[in-house]
């Protein structure tokens, strides 16, 4: 078996104890004690809890963006001048890049989506400023699409609606082994996580739209 490096070991035990404490509630010392490294390593391979943070976001956004960017500009590719962008058919694009972070660890979707819900929730400003400045570029592209599919909406009432949608995504992706299990035991349905994500866009596309 091939040994993890340390800076690995950080950023596995850090992206664990973020989504179960969050951001604000987890120390360093919890992080070098799961990682069994000591304070030095982590101020050599990062230099702060902020850089830290930011490079935990980072390993997922390295897989996430190009995976979208390539499923955005195919679905772009498809479109004609007189063939409007579907909202439906745009949103799906979002299923893949995010079901792809399983390939850093089996819970990273959905560690993920409870960072970014944390970001909001717990004020850490300099997130939003790291993907601002790496990634700026491509969100305005991503908000230039929903808008052209919703032409209808202000920006300001978008952004309320992609707001909550996300609040929506992020409740959905934290509780998908509970509605799992649920479905299975109610209704004796076996799902996946990526069959709940599917079910969960009809319900956005409506919020969007009214």
């Amino acid at each position: 078996m091939k040994k993890i490096d340390t800076k690995t070991r950080i950023l596995n035990a850090a992206e664990q104890l973020f989504a179960i404490y969050g951001f604000n509630n987890t120390s360093l010392r919890q992080i070098t004690t799961e990682a069994n490294v000591n304070l030095a390593s982590v101020n050599y391979h990062f230099g702060s809890k902020k850089s830290l943070i930011q490079a935990v976001l980072a390993r997922y956004l390295q897989v996430f963006m190009p995976t979208l960017i390539t499923e955005l500009d195919n679905l772009t590719a498809q479109q004609t001048n007189t063939n409007q962008l579907n909202l439906n058919d745009l949103l799906h694009t979002f299923v893949k890049p995010l079901l792809a972070l399983n390939q850093i660890s089996a819970q990273s979707a959905r560690n993920f989506m409870v960072m970014i819900g944390r970001g909001y929730s717990e004020t850490q400003g300099h997130l939003r400023r790291y993907i601002s400045e790496n990634y700026g570029e491509t969100l305005n592209h991503i908000m230039q699409l929903f808008a052209s599919t919703l032409p209808n909406i202000s920006r300001t009432e978008l952004f309320w609606r992609l707001h909550f949608s996300l609040g929506a995504l992020v409740f959905t992706m934290t509780s998908d082994s509970a509605l799992a299990e649920i479905s299975e035991s109610d209704f004796s349905e076996k799902v996946s996580t990526e069959y709940i994500v599917n079910k969960l866009i009809p319900f956005i596309v409506a919020g969007l739209k009214n």
